[in-house]
């Protein structure tokens, strides 16, 4: 019944959106979300008193806690960070942001993502098809400021949703020597969704890799991570202009995890020959 319910506010709302007159989608608008991630110190935290943990959490904030911007209409998206000050320093995050999610373009339309990502002074265009995501629907509903949403989950590998991040375990696992036997049980790291999304906003976006449901995604965990929407403006009288980013080397997502992957191990060999 509740799918029902989705359709018709669909195709309602969508028929007051389209102009024949113009190609472009003329329903637009901007979500606001901050992002909260736990602070997880493995080993290293069942050593360390209550104090040190606080203050380790205070210099780390402005990576556990940070706030974006999500321009839409009906085609396109553009999702990207509000840059913030260092809670310690005073400065920008500079290392963080080689490991960070760039601007990201998403069109729903051609099933195409840009990505512009810079690692280490060095600027990268990173195009490819939209992240696949299986959603299943649930009837379960809760309010997110004025509009009612739906839940959704799906189940995504972690590397999908990372690719422009590192990790030394990840680096390890691709660089062991498998015979083809253990390559097809080798264990692949996989993520649990929970999204919330609103058919009262009738767009197919959401905040970071997400998107493909029948409503703008107001609330999306994953992980340690969960991002929640504090604040949207549709149709404001100013248009809202999208554009996708197109400065740096064109590459692919596969690349572009293989070439940060390659240049943190030479820092690492250098390093050590340097010891």
């Amino acid at each position: 019944m509740y799918l029902f319910k989705i359709v018709f506010v669909w195709l309602v709302l969508l028929s007051g959106f389209n102009n024949s007159k113009n190609t472009r989608p003329s329903f637009q608008g901007q979500a606001t979300y901050i992002t909260k991630s736990k602070l997880e110190l493995g080993r290293w935290g069942a050593r360390m008193s209550e104090a040190q943990k606080k203050q380790i959490a205070a210099r780390l904030k402005n990576r556990l806690e940070k706030e974006f911007k999500l321009t839409f209409n009906i085609e396109e998206s553009l999702f990207l960070e509000e840059e913030q000050l260092d809670a310690i320093s005073g400065a920008t995050d500079s290392w963080g942001k080689n490991f960070s999610a760039g601007e990201n373009y998403k069109n729903v339309k051609n099933n195409s993502q840009i990505q512009q990502q810079e690692f280490y002074g060095k600027k990268f265009l990173v195009k490819d098809k939209l992240q696949t995501i299986n959603w299943t629907l649930l009837s379960e509903t809760k309010q997110i400021g004025n509009y009612t949403c739906y839940k959704a989950k799906t189940f995504i590998p972690t590397d999908d949703l990372l690719w422009y991040s590192f990790s030394w375990s990840r680096m390890r696992s691709s660089n062991q020597d498998l015979d083809e036997e253990k390559k097809d049980i080798q264990e692949i790291d996989i993520t649990s969704v929970e999204a919330w999304y609103s058919p009262e906003i009738p767009v197919r976006h959401g905040p970071s890799e997400y998107w493909g449901l029948p409503g703008l995604i107001l609330e999306v965990s994953a992980g340690q991570t969960t991002m929640l929407c504090t604040k949207i403006v549709l149709n404001p009288i100013d248009k809202l202009e999208i554009k996708a980013p197109n400065k740096g080397t064109q590459i692919n997502k596969i690349e572009y995890q293989n070439l940060i992957q390659k240049k943190m191990a030479e820092f690492r060999d250098n390093r050590m020959r340097r010891r």
